[in-house]
């Protein structure tokens, strides 16, 4: 039996972050734009507040233990065309990170890696 690879994973220090975050600020998503400086990093808001749209795929909803609903994980339909070939591995390291995403004031940001995946 084949099992599915899920488009996107955690690491567990995401999860962890996830999950301080859910506490202070609700229910959560992450919108990958793709572009330059932040907007190549996952951006996590609380849902809802980025607006999505038709320019936007929805690639996973992500299950975190201890969180209730599952934490959205959206990306430009631009973006996803360049990375449909890969498994996103959304992961957490120290360093400053973009002043809209709400990890920023925790002295860490979320980060992307990625593994091909066969067609």
């Amino acid at each position: 039996m084949d099992e599915e690879i899920p488009r996107v994973e955690l690491t567990p220090a995401a999860a962890d972050l996830l999950r301080r975050l859910r506490e202070a600020h609700g229910p959560l998503m992450f919108h990958q734009s793709g572009g330059c400086c932040d907007g190549s990093a996952p951006m996590c808001y609380p849902e809802g507040e980025f607006r999505t749209g038709g320019s936007d795929v929805l690639l996973a909803e992500l299950e975190v233990e201890g969180v209730e609903e599952p934490v959205t994980f959206w990306m430009s339909r631009s973006q996803y065309a360049l990375w449909s070939h890969t498994r996103l591995i959304v992961d957490v390291v120290e360093g400053r990170g973009s002043g809209f995403s709400l990890e920023a004031p925790e002295g860490v940001r979320f980060l992307i890696r990625s593994r091909l995946v066969a067609p």
